[in-house]
Protein backbone atom coordinates (compact mmCIF):
# COMPACT_ATOMS: atom_id res chain seq x y z
CA UNK A 1 0.00 0.00 0.00
CA UNK A 2 1.55 3.40 -0.80
CA UNK A 3 1.80 6.17 1.35
CA UNK A 4 -1.16 7.91 0.53
CA UNK A 5 -3.06 4.93 1.31
CA UNK A 6 -1.85 4.27 4.40
CA UNK A 7 -2.51 7.55 5.41
CA UNK A 8 -5.96 6.63 4.82
CA UNK A 9 -6.08 4.13 6.56
CA UNK A 10 -4.60 5.55 9.39
CA UNK A 11 -7.73 8.01 9.49
CA UNK A 12 -5.79 11.03 8.71
CA UNK A 13 -7.55 13.93 7.21
CA UNK A 14 -7.07 15.33 4.08
CA UNK A 15 -5.69 19.08 3.10
CA UNK A 16 -8.99 20.05 2.94
CA UNK A 17 -10.86 18.69 5.91
CA UNK A 18 -7.72 20.40 7.69
CA UNK A 19 -8.15 23.71 6.30
CA UNK A 20 -12.18 23.35 6.88
CA UNK A 21 -11.65 22.13 10.26
CA UNK A 22 -9.14 25.39 11.27
CA UNK A 23 -12.22 27.32 9.25
CA UNK A 24 -15.01 26.22 11.04
CA UNK A 25 -13.98 26.78 13.90
CA UNK A 26 -13.18 30.63 13.51
CA UNK A 27 -16.16 31.45 11.48
CA UNK A 28 -18.15 30.23 14.25
CA UNK A 29 -17.14 32.21 16.32
CA UNK A 30 -18.25 35.35 14.41
CA UNK A 31 -21.15 34.31 13.37
CA UNK A 32 -24.55 33.76 15.13
CA UNK A 33 -25.38 30.15 16.06
CA UNK A 34 -28.97 30.80 14.13
CA UNK A 35 -26.81 31.59 11.41
CA UNK A 36 -24.25 28.73 11.64
CA UNK A 37 -27.24 26.42 11.65
CA UNK A 38 -28.86 27.74 8.92
CA UNK A 39 -26.04 28.12 6.36
CA UNK A 40 -23.41 27.03 7.38
CA UNK A 41 -24.13 23.46 9.26
CA UNK A 42 -24.35 21.61 6.18
CA UNK A 43 -21.29 22.47 4.61
CA UNK A 44 -18.00 20.20 3.74
CA UNK A 45 -14.89 20.60 2.36
CA UNK A 46 -14.45 18.50 -0.92
CA UNK A 47 -10.67 19.38 -2.09
CA UNK A 48 -8.06 22.06 -1.53
CA UNK A 49 -4.82 23.27 -3.84
CA UNK A 50 -2.09 26.14 -3.22
CA UNK A 51 -4.82 28.50 -4.36
CA UNK A 52 -8.43 27.39 -3.82
CA UNK A 53 -10.68 25.39 -1.19
CA UNK A 54 -14.06 23.44 -2.76
CA UNK A 55 -17.02 23.63 -0.77
CA UNK A 56 -20.12 21.40 -0.90
CA UNK A 57 -23.29 23.09 0.25
CA UNK A 58 -26.42 21.61 0.54
CA UNK A 59 -28.61 23.65 -1.57
CA UNK A 60 -28.56 26.61 -4.07
CA UNK A 61 -29.99 28.16 -1.61
CA UNK A 62 -26.89 28.28 0.80
CA UNK A 63 -24.97 28.65 -2.20
CA UNK A 64 -26.50 32.10 -2.77
CA UNK A 65 -26.76 33.47 0.71
CA UNK A 66 -22.88 32.35 1.89
CA UNK A 67 -21.86 33.81 -1.63
CA UNK A 68 -24.16 36.55 -0.88
CA UNK A 69 -23.35 37.80 2.38
CA UNK A 70 -20.30 35.35 4.06
CA UNK A 71 -18.20 34.34 1.38
CA UNK A 72 -15.66 37.60 1.82
CA UNK A 73 -15.87 36.10 5.68
CA UNK A 74 -14.68 32.56 4.65
CA UNK A 75 -11.92 34.09 2.55
CA UNK A 76 -10.74 36.05 5.51
CA UNK A 77 -10.64 33.31 8.10
CA UNK A 78 -9.12 30.78 5.42
CA UNK A 79 -6.44 33.82 5.11
CA UNK A 80 -5.48 34.15 8.94
CA UNK A 81 -5.64 30.44 8.77
CA UNK A 82 -3.01 29.92 6.50
CA UNK A 83 -1.18 32.83 6.29
CA UNK A 84 -1.88 32.80 2.13
CA UNK A 85 -4.62 34.35 0.12
CA UNK A 86 -6.87 31.32 -1.36
CA UNK A 87 -10.15 31.68 -3.22
CA UNK A 88 -13.39 29.77 -2.10
CA UNK A 89 -15.62 27.87 -4.21
CA UNK A 90 -18.80 26.34 -3.84
CA UNK A 91 -20.60 23.50 -5.36
CA UNK A 92 -24.01 22.32 -4.95
CA UNK A 93 -24.49 18.26 -3.45
CA UNK A 94 -28.47 18.12 -2.72
CA UNK A 95 -27.47 14.79 -0.78
CA UNK A 96 -24.55 16.23 0.97
CA UNK A 97 -25.10 15.75 4.96
CA UNK A 98 -23.54 17.74 7.62
CA UNK A 99 -20.83 16.38 9.04
CA UNK A 100 -20.54 14.47 12.61
CA UNK A 101 -19.77 17.50 14.60
CA UNK A 102 -19.13 17.95 18.44
CA UNK A 103 -20.54 20.27 20.26
CA UNK A 104 -18.33 23.19 18.81
CA UNK A 105 -19.01 22.22 15.31
CA UNK A 106 -16.00 20.65 14.56
CA UNK A 107 -15.37 17.87 12.35
CA UNK A 108 -14.34 14.81 14.96
CA UNK A 109 -12.94 11.41 14.33
CA UNK A 110 -11.41 8.70 16.25
CA UNK A 111 -8.22 9.10 14.08
CA UNK A 112 -5.05 10.27 15.86
CA UNK A 113 -5.18 13.25 12.98
CA UNK A 114 -8.20 14.38 14.25
CA UNK A 115 -7.70 14.31 17.93
CA UNK A 116 -4.62 16.43 17.44
CA UNK A 117 -7.03 19.26 16.31
CA UNK A 118 -9.61 18.65 18.55
CA UNK A 119 -7.18 18.89 21.09
CA UNK A 120 -5.53 22.41 19.92
CA UNK A 121 -7.55 25.84 20.70
CA UNK A 122 -7.65 28.76 18.09
CA UNK A 123 -8.02 32.22 17.47
CA UNK A 124 -10.21 34.50 16.21
CA UNK A 125 -8.98 33.97 12.59
CA UNK A 126 -8.41 30.33 12.91
CA UNK A 127 -4.60 29.82 13.89
CA UNK A 128 -3.93 27.74 16.53
CA UNK A 129 -2.84 28.99 19.66
CA UNK A 130 -2.68 26.34 22.29
CA UNK A 131 -1.97 22.34 21.37
CA UNK A 132 -1.58 21.34 24.53
CA UNK A 133 -5.53 22.44 25.57
CA UNK A 134 -7.67 19.82 27.12
CA UNK A 135 -10.42 17.81 24.82
CA UNK A 136 -12.64 18.81 27.48
CA UNK A 137 -12.01 22.69 27.45
CA UNK A 138 -13.56 22.80 24.08
CA UNK A 139 -13.40 25.70 21.40
CA UNK A 140 -13.42 29.19 23.04
CA UNK A 141 -16.90 31.00 23.12
CA UNK A 142 -18.66 32.79 20.36
CA UNK A 143 -18.27 36.51 21.24
CA UNK A 144 -21.10 37.99 23.18
CA UNK A 145 -23.87 39.60 20.83
CA UNK A 146 -22.26 43.05 21.74
CA UNK A 147 -20.03 45.28 23.06
CA UNK A 148 -19.81 46.56 26.36
CA UNK A 149 -20.45 49.97 25.22
CA UNK A 150 -22.83 49.26 22.82
CA UNK A 151 -26.21 50.31 23.71
CA UNK A 152 -28.80 47.62 24.03
CA UNK A 153 -31.71 47.43 21.20
CA UNK A 154 -35.21 46.12 21.59
CA UNK A 155 -34.99 42.38 20.70
CA UNK A 156 -38.67 42.32 19.52
CA UNK A 157 -37.60 44.55 16.70
CA UNK A 158 -36.36 42.74 13.70
CA UNK A 159 -37.33 42.17 9.96
CA UNK A 160 -39.41 38.72 11.00
CA UNK A 161 -42.01 40.77 13.08
CA UNK A 162 -42.25 43.42 10.99
CA UNK A 163 -45.48 43.53 8.86
CA UNK A 164 -45.25 44.50 5.02
CA UNK A 165 -48.04 46.45 3.58
CA UNK A 166 -48.31 49.33 0.72
CA UNK A 167 -48.02 51.80 3.07
CA UNK A 168 -44.41 50.82 4.29
CA UNK A 169 -42.80 48.32 1.85
CA UNK A 170 -40.39 50.25 0.21
CA UNK A 171 -39.28 51.83 3.70
CA UNK A 172 -38.56 47.97 4.92
CA UNK A 173 -36.78 47.18 1.56
CA UNK A 174 -34.51 49.94 2.01
CA UNK A 175 -33.78 48.92 5.43
CA UNK A 176 -33.35 45.69 4.64
CA UNK A 177 -30.57 46.09 2.06
CA UNK A 178 -28.79 48.56 4.17
CA UNK A 179 -28.56 45.58 7.04
CA UNK A 180 -27.54 43.49 4.82
CA UNK A 181 -24.96 45.49 2.98
CA UNK A 182 -23.65 48.36 5.54
CA UNK A 183 -22.60 51.47 4.04
CA UNK A 184 -22.68 49.72 0.76
CA UNK A 185 -26.68 50.73 -0.11
CA UNK A 186 -28.12 53.73 0.51
CA UNK A 187 -25.90 55.71 3.37
CA UNK A 188 -27.61 57.96 4.73
CA UNK A 189 -31.08 56.35 5.07
CA UNK A 190 -33.41 58.77 6.33
CA UNK A 191 -36.94 57.15 6.89
CA UNK A 192 -39.52 59.56 8.29
CA UNK A 193 -43.16 59.12 8.90
CA UNK A 194 -45.38 59.92 11.85
CA UNK A 195 -45.31 58.22 15.42
CA UNK A 196 -46.66 54.77 16.05
CA UNK A 197 -46.00 53.56 12.57
CA UNK A 198 -42.84 51.42 12.82
CA UNK A 199 -39.68 54.13 12.22
CA UNK A 200 -38.40 52.93 15.21
CA UNK A 201 -38.82 48.82 14.68
CA UNK A 202 -36.98 49.51 11.30
CA UNK A 203 -34.40 51.12 13.04
CA UNK A 204 -33.52 48.86 15.47
CA UNK A 205 -33.79 45.86 12.83
CA UNK A 206 -31.15 47.01 11.32
CA UNK A 207 -29.20 46.92 14.11
CA UNK A 208 -30.53 43.59 15.29
CA UNK A 209 -29.65 42.23 11.85
CA UNK A 210 -26.35 43.55 12.16
CA UNK A 211 -25.48 42.31 15.24
CA UNK A 212 -26.62 39.03 14.28
CA UNK A 213 -24.69 38.63 10.89
CA UNK A 214 -22.10 40.78 11.29
CA UNK A 215 -20.61 40.59 15.33
CA UNK A 216 -17.55 42.35 14.34
CA UNK A 217 -18.83 45.40 13.43
CA UNK A 218 -19.85 48.06 16.30
CA UNK A 219 -23.74 49.57 16.15
CA UNK A 220 -24.64 52.24 18.50
CA UNK A 221 -28.20 53.40 18.48
CA UNK A 222 -29.47 56.49 20.00
CA UNK A 223 -32.15 59.08 20.72
CA UNK A 224 -31.78 62.35 19.82
CA UNK A 225 -32.75 63.26 23.27
CA UNK A 226 -30.11 61.26 24.76
CA UNK A 227 -27.57 62.36 22.48
CA UNK A 228 -28.03 65.80 23.15
CA UNK A 229 -28.00 65.06 27.09
CA UNK A 230 -24.09 63.28 26.35
CA UNK A 231 -23.60 66.33 24.47
CA UNK A 232 -24.64 68.81 27.23
CA UNK A 233 -22.75 66.24 29.87
CA UNK A 234 -19.61 66.03 28.11
CA UNK A 235 -19.24 69.27 27.86
CA UNK A 236 -20.11 69.88 31.35
CA UNK A 237 -17.98 67.49 32.78
CA UNK A 238 -14.94 68.32 30.04
CA UNK A 239 -14.74 64.87 28.73
CA UNK A 240 -15.57 65.80 24.92
CA UNK A 241 -13.11 63.43 23.57
CA UNK A 242 -14.48 60.53 24.81
CA UNK A 243 -18.11 61.46 23.26
CA UNK A 244 -16.54 61.94 20.28
CA UNK A 245 -14.55 58.55 20.25
CA UNK A 246 -18.30 57.20 21.05
CA UNK A 247 -19.83 58.17 18.45
CA UNK A 248 -17.29 58.06 15.44
CA UNK A 249 -16.11 55.11 15.88
CA UNK A 250 -18.77 52.93 15.43
CA UNK A 251 -19.06 50.82 11.97
CA UNK A 252 -23.35 51.87 12.40
CA UNK A 253 -24.78 54.75 13.96
CA UNK A 254 -29.15 54.50 14.40
CA UNK A 255 -30.38 58.03 15.17
CA UNK A 256 -34.20 57.85 16.29
CA UNK A 257 -36.37 61.56 16.68
CA UNK A 258 -33.64 63.38 14.44
CA UNK A 259 -36.17 66.34 14.48
CA UNK A 260 -35.27 67.17 18.14
CA UNK A 261 -32.04 68.81 16.59
CA UNK A 262 -34.64 71.79 15.76
CA UNK A 263 -33.05 75.10 17.10
CA UNK A 264 -29.93 73.65 18.62
CA UNK A 265 -27.33 75.10 16.81
CA UNK A 266 -24.78 73.52 18.82
CA UNK A 267 -26.17 69.77 18.71
CA UNK A 268 -26.35 70.61 14.94
CA UNK A 269 -22.81 71.27 14.54
CA UNK A 270 -21.55 68.43 16.45
CA UNK A 271 -23.96 66.14 14.66
CA UNK A 272 -22.67 67.86 11.53
CA UNK A 273 -18.88 66.74 12.52
CA UNK A 274 -20.13 63.15 13.75
CA UNK A 275 -21.88 62.48 10.52
CA UNK A 276 -18.67 63.81 8.04
CA UNK A 277 -16.29 61.52 9.98
CA UNK A 278 -18.41 58.29 9.69
CA UNK A 279 -19.47 59.16 6.17
CA UNK A 280 -15.65 59.82 5.35
CA UNK A 281 -14.73 56.56 6.84
CA UNK A 282 -17.92 54.27 5.07
CA UNK A 283 -19.47 53.92 8.07
CA UNK A 284 -23.71 53.40 7.98
CA UNK A 285 -26.15 55.98 9.21
CA UNK A 286 -29.21 55.37 9.66
CA UNK A 287 -32.07 57.98 10.73
CA UNK A 288 -35.67 58.70 11.62
CA UNK A 289 -37.90 61.98 11.40
CA UNK A 290 -41.92 62.73 11.95
CA UNK A 291 -41.19 64.65 8.69
CA UNK A 292 -38.41 64.63 5.64
CA UNK A 293 -35.25 66.90 6.06
CA UNK A 294 -36.58 70.04 4.02
CA UNK A 295 -39.73 70.07 6.51
CA UNK A 296 -37.64 70.37 9.61
CA UNK A 297 -37.33 74.28 9.86
CA UNK A 298 -34.58 75.10 12.14
CA UNK A 299 -32.36 72.31 10.52
CA UNK A 300 -28.86 74.06 9.23
CA UNK A 301 -28.39 73.70 5.16
CA UNK A 302 -25.25 72.38 5.38
CA UNK A 303 -26.99 69.25 7.46
CA UNK A 304 -30.01 68.80 5.62
CA UNK A 305 -28.34 68.54 2.24
CA UNK A 306 -26.14 65.35 4.17
CA UNK A 307 -29.56 64.12 5.20
CA UNK A 308 -30.61 64.78 0.90
CA UNK A 309 -27.48 63.08 -0.14
CA UNK A 310 -28.66 59.65 0.38
CA UNK A 311 -32.09 57.63 0.20
CA UNK A 312 -35.40 59.37 1.84
CA UNK A 313 -38.19 57.31 2.69
CA UNK A 314 -41.37 57.13 4.50
CA UNK A 315 -44.00 54.72 6.22
CA UNK A 316 -47.52 56.20 5.59
CA UNK A 317 -50.47 54.74 7.91
CA UNK A 318 -51.44 51.32 7.47
CA UNK A 319 -54.57 50.77 5.70
CA UNK A 320 -57.13 48.37 6.00
CA UNK A 321 -55.50 45.05 5.49
CA UNK A 322 -51.86 46.00 6.54
CA UNK A 323 -53.53 46.74 10.24
CA UNK A 324 -55.15 43.48 10.16
CA UNK A 325 -52.29 41.86 9.42
CA UNK A 326 -50.44 43.44 12.23
CA UNK A 327 -53.23 42.49 14.72
CA UNK A 328 -53.25 38.69 13.40
CA UNK A 329 -49.25 38.70 14.08
CA UNK A 330 -49.93 40.00 17.55
CA UNK A 331 -52.85 37.68 18.34
CA UNK A 332 -50.58 34.56 17.67
CA UNK A 333 -49.17 35.75 20.97
CA UNK A 334 -51.73 35.67 22.83
CA UNK A 335 -53.14 33.30 25.34
CA UNK A 336 -56.76 32.42 23.77
CA UNK A 337 -57.40 32.41 19.99
CA UNK A 338 -58.98 35.72 18.29
CA UNK A 339 -61.44 35.80 15.81
CA UNK A 340 -61.29 37.02 12.75
CA UNK A 341 -64.57 39.73 13.67
CA UNK A 342 -62.70 41.03 16.70
CA UNK A 343 -59.89 41.60 14.79
CA UNK A 344 -61.85 43.37 11.73
CA UNK A 345 -63.76 45.60 14.56
CA UNK A 346 -60.49 46.97 15.93
CA UNK A 347 -58.73 47.26 13.04
CA UNK A 348 -61.57 48.97 11.37
CA UNK A 349 -61.92 51.71 14.48
CA UNK A 350 -57.87 52.11 14.76
CA UNK A 351 -56.18 53.58 11.66
CA UNK A 352 -53.69 56.06 12.18
CA UNK A 353 -51.27 54.52 14.83
CA UNK A 354 -49.97 50.47 14.87
CA UNK A 355 -48.93 51.53 18.63
CA UNK A 356 -52.71 52.13 19.69
CA UNK A 357 -53.54 49.21 17.40
CA UNK A 358 -52.39 46.74 19.33
CA UNK A 359 -52.84 48.46 22.50
CA UNK A 360 -56.42 47.99 21.56
CA UNK A 361 -56.01 44.10 21.12
CA UNK A 362 -53.95 43.70 24.33
CA UNK A 363 -57.13 45.68 26.55
CA UNK A 364 -59.28 43.37 25.13
CA UNK A 365 -57.20 39.86 25.38
CA UNK A 366 -56.58 40.70 28.68
CA UNK A 367 -60.18 41.52 29.71
CA UNK A 368 -61.78 38.21 28.47
CA UNK A 369 -58.47 36.59 30.61
CA UNK A 370 -59.28 38.52 33.54
CA UNK A 371 -62.78 37.94 33.91
CA UNK A 372 -62.34 33.93 32.39
CA UNK A 373 -64.55 35.39 29.19
CA UNK A 374 -64.70 34.36 25.56
CA UNK A 375 -63.37 36.81 23.44
CA UNK A 376 -66.29 37.34 21.49
CA UNK A 377 -67.10 40.83 18.96
CA UNK A 378 -70.08 41.81 22.11
CA UNK A 379 -66.90 42.10 24.59
CA UNK A 380 -64.41 43.96 22.47
CA UNK A 381 -67.42 46.65 21.67
CA UNK A 382 -67.39 46.96 25.42
CA UNK A 383 -64.06 47.28 26.46
CA UNK A 384 -63.37 49.46 23.59
CA UNK A 385 -66.30 51.85 23.91
CA UNK A 386 -64.20 54.41 23.87
CA UNK A 387 -62.31 54.24 21.08
CA UNK A 388 -65.35 53.93 18.44
CA UNK A 389 -67.48 56.91 20.69
CA UNK A 390 -68.21 59.36 18.53
CA UNK A 391 -67.68 62.72 20.00
CA UNK A 392 -64.07 64.15 19.82
CA UNK A 393 -61.81 63.27 21.54
CA UNK A 394 -60.00 65.94 24.18
CA UNK A 395 -56.66 66.98 23.78
CA UNK A 396 -54.15 64.77 25.51
CA UNK A 397 -51.24 66.92 27.29
CA UNK A 398 -48.82 65.52 30.17
CA UNK A 399 -49.94 67.60 32.90
CA UNK A 400 -53.92 65.68 31.74
CA UNK A 401 -52.19 62.15 32.42
CA UNK A 402 -49.98 63.24 35.33
CA UNK A 403 -53.24 65.07 37.17
CA UNK A 404 -55.87 62.10 36.23
CA UNK A 405 -52.56 59.15 37.35
CA UNK A 406 -52.10 61.43 40.72
CA UNK A 407 -55.86 61.79 41.23
CA UNK A 408 -56.73 58.18 40.67
CA UNK A 409 -53.77 56.59 42.97
CA UNK A 410 -53.98 59.61 45.45
CA UNK A 411 -50.34 60.91 45.24
CA UNK A 412 -48.92 64.44 44.25
CA UNK A 413 -47.32 64.91 40.96
CA UNK A 414 -43.80 65.50 42.91
CA UNK A 415 -44.58 61.73 44.53
CA UNK A 416 -45.13 60.72 41.49
CA UNK A 417 -42.17 62.06 39.42
CA UNK A 418 -40.29 61.88 42.65
CA UNK A 419 -37.41 58.93 43.52
CA UNK A 420 -39.65 57.36 46.36
CA UNK A 421 -39.85 53.56 45.69
CA UNK A 422 -42.56 52.49 48.08
CA UNK A 423 -44.50 49.44 46.11
CA UNK A 424 -47.98 51.89 45.42
CA UNK A 425 -46.31 54.73 44.61
CA UNK A 426 -44.25 52.85 41.86
CA UNK A 427 -46.81 50.71 40.58
CA UNK A 428 -48.80 54.01 39.95
CA UNK A 429 -45.69 55.64 38.57
CA UNK A 430 -45.45 52.43 36.05
CA UNK A 431 -49.06 52.71 35.03
CA UNK A 432 -49.02 56.69 34.28
CA UNK A 433 -45.64 55.24 32.13
CA UNK A 434 -47.94 53.23 30.28
CA UNK A 435 -50.42 55.14 29.51
CA UNK A 436 -48.60 58.11 28.12
CA UNK A 437 -46.92 55.38 25.94
CA UNK A 438 -50.41 54.30 24.77
CA UNK A 439 -51.99 57.67 24.60
CA UNK A 440 -49.66 60.38 23.21
CA UNK A 441 -46.51 60.17 20.33
CA UNK A 442 -43.97 60.53 22.64
CA UNK A 443 -40.47 58.37 22.73
CA UNK A 444 -39.26 56.65 25.75
CA UNK A 445 -37.03 59.50 26.80
CA UNK A 446 -39.27 62.02 26.19
CA UNK A 447 -41.96 60.18 28.50
CA UNK A 448 -39.01 59.38 30.90
CA UNK A 449 -37.93 63.40 31.10
CA UNK A 450 -41.98 63.97 32.05
CA UNK A 451 -41.24 61.96 35.05
CA UNK A 452 -38.70 63.41 36.63
CA UNK A 453 -35.93 63.29 34.28
CA UNK A 454 -35.49 59.56 34.44
CA UNK A 455 -33.20 57.30 32.40
CA UNK A 456 -35.73 55.60 29.76
CA UNK A 457 -34.92 52.66 30.48
CA UNK A 458 -37.01 52.64 33.63
CA UNK A 459 -40.25 53.51 30.77
CA UNK A 460 -39.53 50.58 28.97
CA UNK A 461 -39.65 48.23 31.53
CA UNK A 462 -42.80 49.65 33.31
CA UNK A 463 -44.29 49.79 29.74
CA UNK A 464 -43.80 46.03 29.53
CA UNK A 465 -43.94 45.12 32.91
CA UNK A 466 -47.77 46.63 32.84
CA UNK A 467 -48.38 45.21 29.48
CA UNK A 468 -48.19 42.20 31.23
CA UNK A 469 -49.48 42.34 34.37
CA UNK A 470 -52.64 43.72 32.94
CA UNK A 471 -53.30 39.57 31.40
CA UNK A 472 -52.77 38.25 35.23
CA UNK A 473 -54.32 41.12 37.54
CA UNK A 474 -57.87 42.47 37.66
CA UNK A 475 -56.73 45.13 39.80
CA UNK A 476 -54.03 46.27 37.45
CA UNK A 477 -56.54 46.13 34.01
CA UNK A 478 -59.53 48.06 36.13
CA UNK A 479 -57.04 50.92 37.16
CA UNK A 480 -55.32 51.06 33.19
CA UNK A 481 -58.50 50.93 31.31
CA UNK A 482 -60.10 53.61 34.00
CA UNK A 483 -57.41 55.89 33.54
CA UNK A 484 -57.67 55.92 29.89
CA UNK A 485 -61.54 56.18 29.90
CA UNK A 486 -61.07 59.35 32.53
CA UNK A 487 -58.25 60.85 30.17
CA UNK A 488 -60.45 60.13 27.12
CA UNK A 489 -63.30 61.39 28.21
CA UNK A 490 -63.07 63.65 31.37
CA UNK A 491 -65.29 61.74 32.89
Amino acid sequence: MDEEGNREAEGLVTGAEQLWILCSSALRAQVSEATWRAWFEGVAPLKADDDLLVLSVPSSLAKERIEGRYLDMVRDVLAGATGADMDVALEVHADARPADTDSAGLLSSSGGGWQEHERAQYDPHGSIVDRRASPRNGPPPPPSRFRPDETPLNARYTFEAFVIGASNRFAHAAALSVAETPARSYNPLFVHGDAGLGKTHLLHAIGNYVRENFPARHVRSVSTETFMNEFVDAIRTNTSTAFKRRYRECDVLLVDDIQFMENKEGLQEEFFHTFNSLYGASKQIVITSDRPPKSIATLEDRLRSRFLSGLITDVQPPELETRLAILRKKAEGERAPVSNEILEFIATHVKDNIRELEGALIRVSAFASLNDEALTLELAEKVLSDIVAADQPRQITPKLILDATCTMFGFSVEDICGTNRRRPLVTARQVGMYVFRELTDFSYPAIAREFGGRDHTTVIHAVEKISGLMKERRQIYDQVSELIHVIKTGR
